[in-house]
């Protein structure tokens, strides 16, 4: 080249050539679609996105601004097949050119779900989905916490169907369902719900809900991320994930301690029916109270059966009487005849003896006939005590298996007409007089109710009512035979 030639040439400055080169590329490259696998990705603090686009032969930097990397619905991650729309554009202070990313969605559910399963994979390793791990669910919870949307139905549709099968007291932490930011709050949310503290204003939630309703997989794959999985595997709290449909499954779905199919199915595995609980309790009260009164009857025929070996009460007093009457009379012979013993051995001594003598042997005879005649006495005193302490006993024993003291507590006998006890209500008729013995006095009493054998023509109103009939004179007790009833 000869020097005229090289003075043609014009000169640039580096910028001047480093600003063409970039409009050249802008100009040339304003719009373009590109598919690679995602290499290195950073999030700067700026919130703007930092990555490599390769395949196996080439690599290509890309930027995604802070504001398109907010719509994403999904993270982007290492080795991530994606496909990316933008420009070209250079890099002037590094002197390399760069895709400016304005659009970047997943190459294909395929690539998702390789992404999904590798990560359940490690998930899993880590014992995370361990059966050990799941809790049971609190049969009737208090407080229910759910995680989902404000505004969608699906909260709508939680609140009817606890309110058809048991009112509960529901919190409700408010999360995005969808987008970048949705795996974030919903994470936070778990661990809140958790970090309340017992006796709080708030009160504790037994057990929490996190739905979603149904999507694609770009839609749910929030509930996929690491940082919601890790959440609801260390959550305190039993926790139902209910996100989507029932064909969907999601990571949370492994991590939670049970999976419901719907947002509505949550609910129901949640609470029980109250109307079920209410009528089981019924069956089983009517049931106790039927076992009682078998008892009772039991116990009764038992009491009544018992009750007939034993002997009358006045029997048994005239039996102790005629024995205390028998000792009292061989008492009072025994000290007759001792203290005439005494005074004949005296008598037969006195004259034996001489005058002051026998005046001193009879004041110490005297002292000792006293004294056993003290210690005479108090024998009879102690044998008299005793068996009158023997005749209470028997006669409270008597008291107690007798049938007035049942009375007492409140029961009534029925007797019909013939006074013979009445055991059941289907053997007496409309209309039959009966008398109600209580424990103070005895009443008479009419039947009333359907006749067994009333005629169909006649109506109930106008059927004549029976004559009661006349009530039996009382028979005047046998002196020496009680009665149990």
């Amino acid at each position: 080249m000869t020097d005229d030639a090289a003075s043609n040439t014009p000169e640039y400055t580096v910028s001047e050539l480093s600003n063409a080169l970039k409009r050249t590329v802008e100009q040339a490259y304003d719009h373009v679609r590109v598919r690679g696998e995602l290499g290195r990705v950073t999030v700067a603090k700026s919130g703007h996105v930092y990555l490599d686009m390769k395949d196996d032969k080439a690599v290509i930097d890309g930027v995604m601004w802070k504001g398109v990397a907010t719509l994403l619905n999904f993270r982007p991650e290492e080795g991530l097949e994606v496909i990316a729309e933008g420009r070209l554009s250079t890099f002037p202070g590094r002197s390399k050119y760069q895709m400016i990313i304005e659009r970047m969605e997943p190459a294909g559910e395929g690539a998702l779900m390789a992404l999904l399963e590798a990560r359940k994979k490690a998930l899993a390793a880590e014992g995370l989905f361990s059966p050990d791990r799941k809790r049971a669910l609190p049969f009737l919870p208090r407080v229910i916490g759910v995680v989902t949307s404000p505004t969608g139905a699906v909260i709508r549709d939680i609140l009817h169907r606890l309110e058809d099968r048991f009112p509960t007291h529901v919190l409700l932490w408010p999360v995005l369902v969808q987008g970048d930011k949705a795996a974030d709050q919903i994470a936070h949310a778990i661990e809140g719900f958790n970090a309340i503290e017992p006796g709080g204003p708030v009160p504790v939630p037994d057990v929490l809900i996190v739905a979603r309703g149904g999507g694609s997989i770009e839609d749910l794959w929030c509930f996929n991320e690491e940082r919601v999985v890790r959440a609801a595997a260390a959550s305190r709290i039993p926790l139902i994930s209910a996100v989507g449909h029932e064909t969907d499954t999601t990571l949370i779905d492994y991590a939670s301690d049970r999976r419901a199919p719907t947002p509505t199915g949550a609910a129901e595995i949640a609470v029980p029916v109250r109307r079920e609980l209410v009528e089981r309790i019924s069956t089983n009260s009517a049931r106790l109270m039927s076992a009682l009164v078998r008892g009772l009857d039991r116990k009764a025929a038992d009491l009544k059966s018992a009750s007939r070996g034993l002997p009358t009460p006045k029997a048994m007093l005239n039996e102790n009487g005629q024995k205390l009457d028998f000792i009292a009379s061989r008492l009072n012979g025994a000290a007759l005849a001792g203290l005439e013993r005494k005074q004949t051995r005296l008598q037969a001594a006195a004259l034996q003896m001489r005058p002051s003598a026998l005046r001193r042997d009879l004041v110490i005879k005297g002292e000792r006939f006293t004294q056993s005649g003290a210690r005479l006495d108090q024998a009879f005193r102690r044998e008299v005590s005793d068996q009158s302490r023997s005749l209470a006993s028997l006669g409270a024993r008597l008291e107690a298996l007798s049938h007035k003291s049942v009375l007492k507590r409140g029961f009534a006998l029925v007797k019909d007409q013939t006074g013979a006890l009445v055991r059941q209500g289907a053997a007496l008729q409309a209309g039959q007089v009966v008398t109600l013995v209580f424990d103070d006095a005895a009443r008479n009493a009419v039947i009333e109710g359907a006749a067994p054998t009333s005629s169909p023509s006649a109506p109930p109103e106008t059927a004549p009512r029976p004559k009661p009939a006349p009530k039996p004179k009382k028979r005047p007790p046998n002196p020496d035979q009680g009665s149990l009833f």
